[in-house]
């Protein structure tokens, strides 16, 4: 049977580095995606991931890369999880150009490398062949719970996520009757370097604050749920996996402070 490789796009830092890091130490191949080229180096040269340079919301370097991937070994398996958010603004104070960023990376960037790569996971399917005369294929796409419950000043990011959230189950519907599994994985509170420094335009202190006096999940927290995923047996299909930490009951209450047992009634 074909070894098994898989493609994880936003590789360069957070949970895509974490998860490059967990399908390497269970001993599957990775192709790293990533528009940074020095940390896809590093993180290359830990793991022994394939590491290719690729900006999800251009179709040439989306064409390029999924050609790159044939030429090197095929894929039977994706993780989408390039994404982001920019801004807590209203809906009436936001900014169309975010708006439009947070679309290109998280939905239309998403469907491009989706596109781009079914041929390949459909070519990886039929080469893993198995004894029984059976090969499979996996996509799992990273959303939020951001994209199954709205909030105050989510806007734009919960809009692109609901929106990747439709595109997923749309996939599973049009993917019906082939050996190809899609997933979706919606993590709650992640601290991770970047996702909130980004969002609240490099202001550290205003990026901490959502932290404070909570056990967040880390990126190998998602990683190990998210690789879990696709070990299992490749008829089992996980539509929907929601993770949080046990602090956060919900998008809208997060318990601060320690978590202690009550007393009894």
């Amino acid at each position: 049977m074909a070894e098994r490789r898989v493609v994880v796009t936003g590789a360069s830092s957070g949970i895509g580095a974490a998860t490059v890091r967990r399908f390497a130490e269970l001993g599957w191949q990775t192709v790293a995606i990533a528009r940074r080229e020095d940390r896809l180096r590093a993180l290359a040269a830990e793991t022994g991931a394939h590491p290719i340079v690729c900006d999800v919301t251009d179709e040439a370097q989306v064409a390029r890369m999924a050609a790159e991937v044939a030429e090197t070994g095929g894929a039977t398996g994706l993780v989408n999880n390039a994404g982001g958010a920019l801004g807590t603004e209203s809906v009436e104070r936001a900014l169309n150009e975010d708006w439009r960023r947070m679309f290109e990376v998280n939905v239309i960037g998403l469907r491009t490398v989706t596109a781009a790569l079914l041929p390949v996971l459909r070519d990886g399917a039929r080469a893993g062949l198995d004894a029984d005369g059976a090969g499979w294929a996996s996509i799992l796409n990273l959303t939020s719970t951001a994209g199954h419950a709205a909030y105050p000043g989510g806007g734009g990011y919960n809009a692109a996520k609901y929106a990747a959230h439709a595109v997923t189950e749309v996939l599973r519907l049009e993917l019906a009757g082939e050996p190809i599994r899609v997933m979706e994985l919606a993590p709650g509170l992640v601290h991770t370097e970047e996702f909130t420094l980004n969002r609240l335009r490099g202001d550290a202190a205003a990026a901490a604050k959502p932290y404070e006096d909570v056990i967040p999940l880390a990126p190998e927290d998602v990683a190990r749920v998210l690789v879990g995923a696709f070990e299992q047996p490749p008829h089992v299909n996980q539509d929907l996996i929601v993770i949080r930490p046990v602090a956060q009951s919900s998008v809208f209450h997060t318990h601060r402070g320690p978590l202690v047992p009550k007393a009894e009634a």
